[in-house]
């Protein structure tokens, strides 16, 4: 789990640097830890792009970065804010016992 909650951390912040860039903004990562879940969110300026998960060309370097967190997460998202928008996915924290 925490290997996957790395990896959807690292894609979310990833589309922000690239995609959310606005001059004189950054982004915002925030993670929440409660019990049975945690939440990653990334803020950023940019209110005209938004995200979705698209199928890259095999041959493609990128583009696969929302497919990747729809993959891993329980679940994601994108809301507004006052300033662009968060993108968000929870995960499960809960260890399963199956084999």
């Amino acid at each position: 789990m925490y290997d996957n909650a790395v990896l959807v951390a690292a894609e979310l912040v990833t589309n922000a640097a690239m995609h959310g860039d606005v001059t004189g903004h950054s982004f915002l990562l925030k993670v929440v830890w409660t019990t049975g879940t945690v939440r990653i969110e990334v803020a950023d300026a940019c209110e005209t792009r938004r995200q979705k998960t698209r199928r890259a060309e095999p041959e493609a370097e990128s583009g696969r970065g929302l497919l990747i967190v729809e993959a891993l997460a329980d679940k994601w998202g994108i809301e507004d804010r006052d300033l662009g928008k968060t993108v968000w996915a929870e995960l499960s924290t809960s260890v399963s016992t199956s084999p």
